[in-house]
């Protein structure tokens, strides 16, 4: 943590599955560990499956409970285990998490309390074209009804070391003409209401990253100190990636790179300047552009 807030950082991503250990307590106190050791830092953290166990756990209301973790230092959520937001989907590819209605219940009472949020889509498994429709009209109206969906993030299925692949219940991820299709049919169907588009350079690598570029997204993802999500699941496109080698990806199709914070702010001069100074993959760093006119990066 002080490692990635010397270099620059601004932002820490902390989220995984239920250990059967954990609490709510124990999120809790990541939270407020996270803001003793670097009371700058933003906490984007807990999906909507982790903090529904957390409340649970402790016996208390939902509302309750994101009180308390924004008390700690929670700043943002990911929007992650959304998986498909359909339960005719999620009763095959994860029947043991939240249902859709209780993943839109987390994201609605967090942002109504404040708290921010991405929003995700895993893709190219067992699902069809009418569960993509259905998934982005039900973050449409969740982000009409709230406001506080900050982008979009299609994560294309790595199949290789996923259990459902292995029993022969899921295809070996999408098309690229398909995960192209996703990024530019999430710009159509949720503009304006959602105004950034992100693609994930780990599932996608730089030629793909570029493609999407050209197809409507807007927002590059992180350069991932330590990424083990994607590398877990079998993808190959690297688990880091500097500041510098982000803005020359989109200084070669004719973007202008521009650093970002977690909510789409200017981060501080001290930490461009740090974020910049890194020459070998250290902290994950988060890119914004718009067009052909502005690209930004947020250090994570």
């Amino acid at each position: 943590m002080r490692e990635a807030w010397d270099r620059g950082a601004t932002e820490v991503c902390m989220q995984g599955g239920i250990h059967p250990s954990y609490t709510g307590a124990t999120y809790l106190e990541i939270c407020r560990a996270v803001k003793a050791e670097a009371p700058g830092m933003h906490v984007h953290a807990f999906s909507p499956l982790e903090v529904w166990q957390g409340a649970r756990t402790l016996g208390i209301p939902l509302r309750d409970y994101l009180a308390q973790l924004k008390a700690a230092g929670l700043g943002t959520l990911p929007g992650t285990a959304a998986e498909i937001l359909d339960d005719e989907v999620r009763r095959v590819i994860c029947h043991d998490k939240v249902t859709t209605a209780e993943w839109l219940e987390v994201m609605r009472t967090a942002h109504g309390l404040g708290l921010r949020s991405t929003s995700t889509i895993m893709f190219g498994h067992m699902e069809k074209f009418e569960h993509w429709a259905r998934h982005l009209l039900r973050l449409r109206a969740l982000q009409v009804e709230t406001g506080g969906i900050t982008e979009f993030v299609p994560l294309p299925f790595v199949h290789m070391e996923s259990p459902i692949y292995r029993k022969g219940k899921a295809r070996r991820g999408p098309s690229f003409r398909e995960t192209v299709l996703m990024h530019a049919v999430g710009r159509l169907a949720l503009h304006p209401v959602i105004p950034n588009i992100q693609a994930s350079w780990v599932k996608l690598g730089a030629e793909g990253v570029k493609a999407c570029l050209r197809a409507g997204v807007n927002d590059m993802g992180g350069t991932l100190m330590n990424e083990t999500i994607s590398r877990s699941a079998g993808a190959s496109h690297g688990q880091e990636m500097t500041a510098m080698e982000m803005e020359a990806l989109l200084e070669s199709i004719g973007r202008i790179p521009r650093q970002r914070t977690t909510l789409y702010g200017t981060p501080a001069d001290s930490a461009k300047v740090k974020a910049r100074a890194v020459t070998t993959p250290v902290e994950p760093v988060r890119i914004e552009f718009r067009k052909k006119e502005i690209a930004s990066i947020c250090a994570v």
